[in-house]
């Protein structure tokens, strides 16, 4: 069976690892230029030294749509292609290219949300269950037919990155056991042919997630103190962020810790001073919230990233706003 890998985004490092040390022989790996890996969040060197030690061949390509991309898997032959952390919808002709089908995964239990960003939009929205689901790829965006699909929670302890790690989990486990079907001859696990849970029943009643760009990552201090604090872990590293303004200075929010249900009476976002802890970590800088309080860990500005005891060091008072210029805060000091 001749495997063809196209991946960049960290939550794929962990399956392919474990394919080669398997001793699974993975013909060739495509991924992006370098040029346009620096603009993606969570892309992974991590590939690149796996292929070198493996002996894996590596192809960069600017687009999966493209000319290059078409010629360039139509001669690699591949049995099985392998889509695993890509943000391009592949065409329908590049699906036609393998012998047995393409398989991708999408970080979300489908139908529920399909479109871009699952788990980003599933901590923003307060969700608590989370999943994946392998398919065979389709033309039509996260409607293929489900091959497997695996449960996780998502609890209040978690970020975008620790969703994505269980991800990477399950990405694991779903692609090591169908390579053990496909290699032991299961005829009904191939394309076409029915797999664990079938057709996507259900797909067209679900809308697709929104894309998120990096300016839809401003925090709006009208929502609740939960709300605002699911939007930042949903949004951290290694995504771009969730950012508030100081009068004119912007000022993004990488860590921050909840205490819901306190009102103080003051305006949403209102600064209402230090934090003080023994442990550096735990350290921070009270912001008024409408049923709650944030307590910010670790914020970003134009002088650069402010945590622990450095954020005492500073002069924080006046109140964030949602946007720039509006209120009385005034930058740090």
């Amino acid at each position: 069976m001749r495997i063809v890998w196209i991946g960049f985004h960290e939550e794929g490092v962990p399956a392919f690892r474990r394919l080669l040390e398997k001793g699974v022989e993975i013909a060739a790996f495509l991924t992006l230029k370098r040029e346009r890996l620096c603009l993606r969040s969570a892309y992974s060197t991590e590939y690149e030294k796996l292929c070198k030690a493996y002996g894996v061949a590596i192809y960069q390509i600017s687009s999966i749509k493209g000319e290059e991309a078409y010629h360039l898997l139509d001669s690699l032959r591949p049995d099985l292609l392998i889509v695993l952390g890509w943000s391009e919808i592949l065409p329908k002709r590049l699906l036609r290219i393998p012998s047995i089908g393409t398989v991708g995964t999408h970080a979300s239990l489908l139908p529920h949300n399909r479109g871009s960003a699952p788990v980003n939009w599933a901590i923003i929205r307060g969700e608590t269950r989370g999943g994946n689901t392998l398919m065979w790829l389709s033309e039509e965006v996260d409607a293929g037919e489900i091959i497997s699909q695996m449960e996780f929670p998502i609890t209040m302890y978690d970020t975008c990155r620790s969703v994505y790690e269980k991800v990477a989990r399950t990405n694991e486990s779903m692609l090591v056991r169908l390579l053990e079907r496909l290699a032991a001859g299961e005829e009904k696990i191939r394309r076409g042919t029915g797999g664990e849970e079938g057709w996507m029943h259900g797909a067209q009643d679900e809308p697709l997630l929104p894309r998120r760009r990096p300016q839809d990552g401003v925090i709006d201090w009208d929502k609740t103190a939960k709300q605002i604090y699911d939007f930042i872990r949903a949004l951290t590293r290694p995504y771009p962020g969730a950012f508030t303004y100081l009068g004119h200075e912007k000022i993004w929010i990488w860590s921050c810790a909840l205490l819901a249900g306190s009102e103080t009476g003051k305006p949403p976002g209102t600064i209402l001073g230090n934090v003080y802890s023994p442990d550096p970590a735990c350290c921070g800088i009270a912001v008024a919230a409408k049923q709650g309080i944030l307590i910010l860990h670790e914020i970003e500005d134009s002088g650069g990233i402010c945590s622990g005891k450095r954020l005492h060091e500073a002069v924080w008072e006046g109140r964030f706003e949602n946007a720039q210029g509006v209120g009385c805060g005034g930058a740090p000091g």
